[in-house]
């Protein structure tokens, strides 16, 4: 067991490319980018014994303010956990991780899974990727859509909306609309240095997607490519122009280009079911990838209470965000979002 560089003796590539259960989150990029952007240490572990008992767990300790340590992995992302063709593996790798954490002193680790883990730990199932399998031809993949959302993709054509599908020079014209979006979500943004490094780091394999009414730009997404996968961890569109359906443009033409590129399946980001934009999702066809997220305390237990109002508790601070100024929210915002691991 080692902690290591992700490209260390080409282990940590190997064993991402052989993997069926590798997700975006074990690309090697996030070592160095998250490190640079948000200051977190990395904390990544390959295993290989040469007898096809190779893993690698990728990881970072993230120190909060006044809430203690807790070792992620993957923090911003959907996924992450160990990677390995065999569970013994991706066991020993979690045990490994757990030592560490407790070695530095850490109140938790959360893991953020693909596959179900043998390990005792608080288990939730609640969050689902959403994909997309998808056809070579986009023409067959338009036949497939429902007829709704044919239609209102027409209709934001209709609207005079165009699409711009760009790298980094897209990158003030996104976050612009991203900060705003998210004070309205009553979410704090990433720093723009943050999802500019993930854009660099990314390069060719990154995408800017701009939806335009004239000049100014009403929704945006990044896209991110990984193996035969075109990934979306942000997308974004303005309230006020709903009624366009600028969304649904935004992801068609993402959607048409893929095909295009000879992408086999859509990623569209992780949602919690039954939630809207679980059921925005649903609509194009895209079908449930279950995530499973552990949490492993290492300090005194928290009482069962107090985890029962953790998410009245977001739900009074995200209502407060939304009320704050724009100037503000984008100031401190990033400040906040460095810690939120999720």
């Amino acid at each position: 067991m080692l902690q290591t560089l992700p490209d260390s003796g080409g282990t940590w590539r190997r064993v991402v490319n052989e993997s069926h259960g590798s997700g975006l989150a074990h690309a090697p990029e996030w070592f160095s980018l998250i490190r640079r952007a948000y200051g977190h240490t990395p904390l990544y572990l390959t295993m290989d014994d040469g007898n096809g008992r190779s893993g690698v767990l990728p990881a970072f300790v993230v120190r909060r303010p006044f809430f203690g340590t807790v070792v992620t992995s993957m923090p911003f992302l959907d996924s992450g956990g160990p990677c390995s063709r065999s569970a013994e593996t991706r066991k020993l790798l979690v045990e490994h991780l757990v030592a560490e954490a407790r070695r530095i002193g850490a109140a938790q680790v959360e893991l953020r899974c693909s596959e179900p883990l043998d390990i005792p730990a608080q288990l939730a199932e609640h969050k689902v990727n959403m994909t997309l399998s998808l056809p070579a031809d986009p023409d067959q993949l338009w036949r497939r859509l429902d007829r709704q959302v044919r239609n209102q993709v027409r209709k934001a054509e209709r609207s005079g909306l165009t699409v711009d599908n760009g790298g980094v020079e897209n990158m003030r014209a996104f976050y612009e609309t991203f900060v705003v979006r998210m004070r309205d979500l009553g979410s704090p943004p990433h720093a723009p240095e943050f999802l500019r490094a993930v854009v660099d780091a990314f390069g060719t394999r990154a995408r800017i997607v701009l939806v335009r009414k004239g000049g100014l730009t009403i929704g945006a997404m990044i896209a991110l490519a990984f193996k035969d996968r075109l990934v979306v961890p942000w997308a974004i569109c303005l309230k006020e122009y709903f009624s366009l359906c600028p969304n649904m443009l935004l992801y068609w033409e993402t959607l048409r280009s893929a095909c295009v590129e000879g992408f086999r399946s859509f990623d569209f980001g992780r949602s919690t079911r039954d939630s809207g934009t679980h059921r925005f999702k649903l609509q194009w066809g895209a079908q449930e990838e279950p995530l499973y997220w552990y949490r492993i305390p290492l300090g005194r237990a928290r009482p069962q209470g107090q985890l029962a109002t953790d998410g009245a508790k977001a739900l009074i601070l995200s209502k407060a965000w939304q009320r704050l100024p724009l100037a503000l929210t984008r100031c401190v915002g990033p400040q906040i979002r460095r810690y939120l691991t999720q």
